[in-house]
């Protein structure tokens, strides 16, 4: 549990509201989370879906796990007390990209299922879009677009997801999309209709 530090503190209302936001924008502010193990095709897919988004005149954004630790989370590295933290903050961040009306799409490993569920608790019932990015160990080994499980076999990556440490697989995901027998056309249709069948947009 994080501990409140700053005191003397007040939550300031805005007089626009996200329902407000949402109606100029023609489209439901939710967080559609995407994870997986390395190589499983997250990163890909969210692109895939936020092009396609786009191209339908919708606002969206993808907040990437290795670019936001360029910047937002650069001082975090992968022991589970930093993780838990990395995905505490893009949750906090993901929820404000959603209550100003973005379809905010996040790519993270987020290996460990409290920490999802804690990411859901923020955000009101059907803006929390859970994503299970499935591929068989073997064949993101096979991928290894990074070269990362080759370095984490040879023991020069310490507490790699699916080799060293664990992933806990989502329990009711909303989407489980199972990247090793689904192209990414049909994956990013399948999310497609998904948004459109819940009314997002």
């Amino acid at each position: 549990m994080t501990i409140q530090k700053a005191t003397n503190i007040t939550w300031h209302k805005g007089e626009v509201t996200k329902k407000d936001r949402e109606k100029y924008l023609g489209q439901k502010g939710v967080v559609i989370w995407f994870t997986g193990l390395s190589g499983s095709g997250k990163s890909t897919l969210a692109h895939s879906v936020e092009k396609s988004l786009f191209r339908k005149g919708k606002l969206t954004f993808v907040l990437d796990g290795d670019n936001i630790r360029h910047g937002l989370n650069k001082n975090l590295g992968f022991s589970p007390k930093d993780r838990e933290e990395n995905i505490r903050r893009i949750g906090e961040v993901a929820k404000l990209f959603a209550d100003s009306g973005i379809i905010t799409m996040t790519a993270f490993i987020s290996p460990y299922r409290q920490d999802r569920d804690k990411v859901r608790s923020l955000l009101k019932e059907g803006e929390f879009l859970e994503v299970f990015v499935k591929v068989a160990l073997d064949i993101a080994e096979q991928r290894d677009p990074k070269g990362l499980y080759k370095k984490a076999r040879a023991g020069e990556i310490q507490d790699f997801t699916g080799i060293s440490a664990p992933y806990e697989e989502p329990v009711n995901p909303e989407i489980v999309i199972d990247t090793g027998h689904t192209s990414i056309e049909q994956s990013t249709e399948i999310i497609i209709r998904y948004l459109k069948k819940k009314k997002v947009i």
